[in-house]
């Protein structure tokens, strides 16, 4: 019965962060074993962790991540220290600041050149 109880109690867990992941700014992968999703905004002094996972996990999170247009970005050493030593709905450590803010420009530059090709229409 604990078993039961236990394996109900992961499975609301990870449905929750499956919910979240919506909401996030960005997903960084490794690219294909980890994956972990980053929102920032004006409620959160720094970057926040929203969901992360392994393998199965992690195919899903990028999955939904496409279904909302959020950036998926390629970065294995940032990608494994985040799922690594970052807790879920935890604020990212200072010293991965510096990467972390790199993805973000990464992002930003991306979504700078889509609307530049939505300006740019052939006539």
């Amino acid at each position: 019965i604990k078993a039961k109880i236990r394996q109900m109690m992961v499975k609301n867990a990870t449905n929750k962060m499956m919910q979240e992941i919506p909401k996030a700014n960005v997903v960084v992968t490794n690219p294909t074993h980890y994956a972990v999703a980053l929102k920032f905004d004006e409620e959160h002094p720094v970057p926040v962790v929203v969901a992360k996972g392994t393998d199965y996990l992690a195919i899903r999170i990028k999955g939904i991540a496409r279904e909302h247009d959020i950036e998926i970005i390629e970065n294995k050493t940032l990608a494994r220290e985040l799922y690594r030593d970052v807790k879920l709905n935890a604020a990212i450590p200072e010293e991965l600041f510096e990467a972390v803010a790199i993805v973000f420009a990464q992002v930003a530059k991306l979504e700078q050149e889509r609307q530049k090709q939505k300006i740019i229409k052939p006539l």
